[in-house]
């Protein structure tokens, strides 16, 4: 089971993105700058997010991205798949072929985990993410460092 950077980053700059909109659009060069994460990545995997309808973009001085639903009706499984990143405990990718071309032993397992894990992401909103402490800390950490472009 694995989710790749590709799931991690979305997750981890729509969040940064839910925590400085006020309002207001934000630019991905500060995202990428904060979180560090390459400009060129952020605009790929903003492209696939705003074709799901996670994020609005606008253009211009003072353009870049906001939500475009409030932090509480965006859930981390949407983003995940905006992405088409899956988080999978099977072998076989759920196709049943995972000894050679029939069910391993603990196929029903991994589908069950992988079912809990779906379920859990789900479950998880942008908003719960930044009402968090912890994130909150995090955040003000990485505000207060000078921000350098990558």
């Amino acid at each position: 089971m694995k989710l790749t950077t590709k799931g991690r980053y979305a997750v981890t700059a729509m969040l940064d993105l839910a925590l400085h909109s006020n309002n207001a659009p934000v630019n991905l060069a500060d995202i990428s700058a904060r979180q560090v994460i390459s400009l060129a990545y952020l605009e790929q995997l903003f492209s696939r997010l705003r074709k799901r309808g996670l994020v609005d973009s606008s253009r211009g001085p003072g353009g870049g991205y906001m939500l475009a639903r409030t932090a509480d009706a965006i859930s981390l499984a949407e983003i995940i798949d905006a992405v088409d990143e899956t988080v999978d405990a099977t072998r076989c990718a759920g196709q049943m072929n995972c000894q050679g071309e029939e069910q391993c032993l603990t196929h029903d397992l991994w589908v069950e985990l992988s079912d809990q894990i779906r379920n859990f992401m789900s479950g998880v909103t942008l908003a719960d993410l930044t009402s968090r402490h912890s994130v909150r800390t995090v955040s003000a950490r990485q505000d207060a460092i000078p921000m350098v472009q990558y």
